[in-house]
């Protein structure tokens, strides 16, 4: 296991390196330690249909971990909606210590694994929710909202909108292009940037769109 543990490291290491995210040694533990309890409890909860934690590395950490510079140049709160196993949330929430990362799933087998995930880190900066996101009502709007294949563009933009305001930017992982998604766009928010993102060790394509509202 020692050599497994080495292995995923160096190709955690390199990976943040291409992606230019820069990790200190207790981020690196953290994030290794959050891919051993990602595989130990997807054997039972089915968090992930990723089951080779080498693999894990690619589609998960770093994959999370290349929007870094997109939720670096905005505010403090953070959403990530339907965030399934922790991705982005789990990964950025330990990227960014003085920032505050809201993690929101409707599974409740999903959110006892952030809630363990949050106490075995010690991720002070982290909160879990066990809600469907219509009926989420925080106390006031979030800076940024994060989706990794969470839904259509349209759905992540009517079922959030009322979770942030004309200062939040909204941040949709993507594999493919969704040009049809995008056509159907609700009037009121539009696309600002769609980016194409290189990850390290990730075969296909990968896309991150960044929507705001108009109205």
């Amino acid at each position: 296991m020692d050599d497994e543990y080495a292995r995923y490291a160096e190709e955690l290491q390199r990976g943040a390196e291409l992606l230019g995210v820069e990790l200190s040694d207790s981020q690196q533990a953290q994030l290794l330690a959050y891919l051993a309890l990602l595989n130990k409890w997807n054997k039972a909860y089915n968090l992930t249909a990723v089951r080779d934690p080498a693999e894990m590395v690619s589609r998960h950490l770093l994959d999370s971990l290349s929007v870094a510079p997109y939720v670096e140049q905005d505010g403090a709160r953070w959403l990530d909606v339907g965030s399934g196993g922790g991705m982005p949330g789990i990964p950025l929430a330990i990227l960014f210590p003085e920032r505050s990362f809201t993690l929101l799933d409707s599974n409740g087998k999903k959110t006892r694994f952030l809630t363990q995930v949050k106490l075995e880190l010690k991720l002070a900066n982290l909160e879990v929710v066990h809600s469907r996101v219509e009926q989420f009502r925080p106390e006031r709007p979030f800076a940024g909202i994060t989706s990794r294949a969470f839904s259509s563009l349209s759905d992540f933009a009517d079922w959030t909108r009322h979770l942030g305001n004309l200062e939040t930017r909204w941040l949709a992982m993507k594999g493919v292009q969704p040009d049809d998604e995008l056509q159907a766009l609700p009037a009121d928010f539009q696309l600002e940037r769609c980016l194409v993102l290189k990850v390290p060790g990730c075969q296909g394509q990968r896309h991150l769109l960044i929507l705001r509202r108009t109205s």
